[in-house]
């Protein structure tokens, strides 16, 4: 969804509702599924990742091209209420699809499993470890038998007809206007009737019309005789009110959240504290007790003044001192909405002095000097090292390797939103850039998808809707304008998202003097 044109699939509600309502099951390891074409289980063949556990191993069982994965475990439900159980709603593999099974959960104590059957003979299948394999939802036993369905002329309900007939003039008439006025925002190019909960007079005719589902995560007991007593009982004993069943959320995850939005609603009652200052002239253990013990940004004034490179760095020096000694860059980046995320893919090499050039001639994002380049161009900094000072107030300084990471790009160049596992000094030696910034805090507003990454990839983007983004309605952005010679602070966390606004030289450091190796208790759950 996030991959199509304008993000077009979020528009769709019953699309959002459907991917939400449940719970998804993870491959407990990597496979690949083959099928010959014959009839007899012994036709398919399962080839694990090694080290795979043999438990976890899918095998086939019933032949006609299917295999089965066995659920390590029991689901138990209320009484009256089964489970639905097939394959994620609206993700598609090529060559495989899900089998539906529907379990009476409420009292069965034997173990379901989940069944696959391949469709394109001699065309390997692979599912990675993590992937989802099923989902599954509770549904009422007698709930669909209760329903006696008929067909009606639409006149029998006049009131249905008419707004029915409402809405098709008014879809026509909505259609036309987009034809002949094409919006500039993709999201004024749908109505939002359905979305909203809106009939065509634009009432709501019902109190609980949903935009979004927030399902019940998981407890997990404590592995000790919790963990027993806990597969003795139903894993939600209740339904909740308005709701088949589970809890709305964890109780620590909920906490968590108030916690959070409390800091920041309180961190707000003081315009001193919730700014991003601008500092000249501090000490370092000034820097140490009012910015990164706190994790508060602030941008840092003249502390580059002595720099060389201030002056000097423009892309005919550059090109002139480094010549033609082969770099590494991001090229290609316009052709791709998530160059960022897939910078392994755009990872290209090139003469120095020739991308400069480039550079000058075509402004904007196609192509980049970024900080995933650094290690390979660690001779770049080496080579203008005689520019540049160091910054022992903030900052150590190995003998031995290079200090600090390299952005070097032309005007429009763009890092998209997202935060960072370090704490980073981020000096900005040539050009403007504009820096927009969100505290750590407001991480449950983020739409964080993917790693460090936000479905919102540029917060200034006039395609952003929130009646479906409604979270950053809570997020206080800051914007700044870094200028020349300013060193701004981002604590780790922090979510930001860059734009140049000119040719610029930058530099990240995260050597220093203090921790900042957060990163390595980073937890590996994506």
């Amino acid at each position: 969804m996030d991959d199509a044109p304008e993000a077009f699939p979020y528009r769709c509600l019953p699309l959002n509702i459907a991917n939400s309502h449940g719970w998804e099951i993870l491959s407990t390891c990597g496979f690949e599924a083959v099928w010959n074409g014959g009839m007899a289980p012994e036709d398919v063949v399962i080839r694990a990742d090694p080290g795979s556990k043999v438990e976890d191993v899918p095998q086939a069982l019933f032949g006609q091209g299917t295999f089965t994965i066995h659920l390590p475990g029991l689901l138990r439900t209320p009484p009256g209420w089964n489970l639905y159980v097939s394959g994620a709603p609206n993700i598609f593999k090529d060559g495989v699809a899900p089998l539906a099974g529907i379990i009476e959960t409420d009292w069965s104590p034997y173990s379901f499993t989940i069944n696959w059957r391949l469709t394109r003979p001699h065309m390997p299948v692979r599912f990675e470890e993590n992937e989802p394999v099923a989902h599954f939802f509770p549904i009422q036993r007698e709930a669909v038998e209760r329903f006696e369905p008929t067909f009606a002329p639409i006149g029998d309900d006049p009131h249905l007809k008419e707004m029915f007939e409402k809405w098709s003039a008014s879809r026509d008439a909505f259609q036309r206007h987009v034809r002949e006025h094409p919006p500039e925002r993709p999201t004024d190019k749908w109505q939002k009737l359905y979305f909203r909960g809106l009939d065509p007079d634009g009432h709501c005719p019902v109190a609980d019309h949903r935009v979004k589902l927030r399902v019940g995560e998981f407890d997990h007991a404590e592995l000790t005789g919790q963990a027993v007593d806990a597969m003795k009982k139903p894993i939600a004993a209740e339904p909740r009110e308005g709701s088949a069943i589970g809890k709305s959320s964890t109780t620590a995850t909920l906490k968590y959240e108030w916690l959070l939005a409390i800091q920041e609603q309180q961190r707000a009652l003081s315009a001193v504290a919730s700014d991003v200052p601008r500092c000249r002239d501090i000490t370092g253990e000034q820097f140490l007790d009012l910015f990164y013990a706190p994790s508060r940004p602030v941008i840092l004034s003249g502390e580059i003044r002595e720099w060389p490179a201030c002056t000097l760095w423009s892309p005919k020096y550059l090109a002139e001192k480094i010549g033609n000694s082969v770099v590494q860059y991001q090229g290609g980046r316009t052709a791709s909405g998530n160059f960022e995320r897939h910078k392994e893919a755009h990872r290209s090499e090139i003469a120095f002095d020739t991308l400069m050039q480039i550079m000058e001639k075509e402004p904007g994002n196609g192509a980049y000097i970024t900080a995933f380049n650094a290690s390979f161009n660690s001779h770049l900094l080496e080579t203008l090292q005689a520019d540049t000072r160091n910054l022992d107030k903030y900052l150590t300084h190995s003998p031995d390797a290079v200090d600090g990471m390299m952005w070097i790009g032309p005007e429009g160049t763009f890092t998209p939103l997202h935060h960072d596992l370090t704490n980073n000094l981020f000096v900005q030696v040539v050009g403007r850039k504009k820096v927009i910034m969100a505290p750590a805090n407001h991480l449950p507003n983020m739409y964080n998808d993917v790693h460090v990454f936000s479905r919102i990839s540029d917060i200034d983007s006039a395609d952003i809707d929130l009646d479906i983004h409604d979270k950053l309605k809570n997020v206080q952005f800051y914007e700044l304008i870094v200028e020349p010679g300013d060193c701004l602070f981002i604590p780790v966390g922090w979510w930001h998202q860059v734009r140049a606004l000119d040719f610029s030289v930058s530099i990240t450091y995260t050597n220093f003097k203090w921790r900042n190796d957060f990163y390595k208790s980073y937890p590996q759950v994506e």
